[in-house]
């Protein structure tokens, strides 16, 4: 099942689900007519999170490479970041349109560029959405194109694409850290409790280094 495919399983949807395209929660509750299942997203301010506590809070130009649904969280994340245009790097140009349609819902620019020609210049943040393997092939030159990288990926960890940014003096956010801060959220939407994001990474850590 996909983060779409959650929406259709809601009987209601909350703005930020359904500007992203895709719920990561659905929320049982009970209501005057029976049980209500309510979809969220926490993917979009968990990412949102993760990058502020890097201290990547301005982002005018933010490339990112993929398009699928964590892509199109991450288009309305970084919207509350100062971005103003999402270049989304794709393998398939034509199977963007849907990302495309969450960066506008966004407000944001979003300009799609074919994987294949390199595309390079400055940009404030590169967030990576595909696998190691796919980004790890142009590490060097994706991390020193951006003043900072977000790569979603967290097994497994490091991946080339962060030890070039760390190497080049660039602050990374990983795909651990976006787990950490949506789980959170989750927890508070679920059962009213609150939790330090380190105990969640912590944890997640620990479990990570035992695999």
């Amino acid at each position: 099942m996909t983060l779409a495919d959650a929406l259709d399983l809601a009987d209601s949807v909350t703005d930020v689900a359904r500007a992203a395209g895709g719920a990561n929660t659905l929320l049982l509750e009970q209501g005057p007519r029976g049980r209500h299942v309510r979809a969220d997203n926490t993917d979009v301010p968990g990412a949102r999170a993760a990058l502020s506590e890097a201290g990547v809070v301005d982002v005018p130009v933010v490339r990112v490479l993929g398009a699928g649904a964590t892509a199109a969280s991450v288009a309305h994340a970084v919207a509350g970041l100062g971005a103003g245009l999402v270049e989304l790097v794709v393998r398939d140009v034509g199977r963007a349109e849907e990302t495309v349609a969450a960066v506008h819902a966004a407000g944001l620019e979003a300009r799609v560029l074919d994987a294949s020609t390199s595309p390079t210049g400055p940009v404030d943040l590169l967030v990576s959405t595909v696998p190691e393997s796919v980004a790890g092939e142009r590490a060097d030159a994706w991390a020193a194109d951006a003043a900072a990288v977000f790569d979603v990926v967290y097994d497994p960890w490091p991946t080339r694409l962060s030890v070039a940014a760390r190497a080049a003096g660039r602050p990374v956010v990983t795909g651990l850290d976006l787990l950490a801060h949506q789980a959170v959220l989750q927890l508070r939407l679920m059962t009213g409790a609150s939790v330090d994001v380190d105990v969640v990474r912590g944890a997640a850590l620990e479990v990570l280094a035992s695999a």
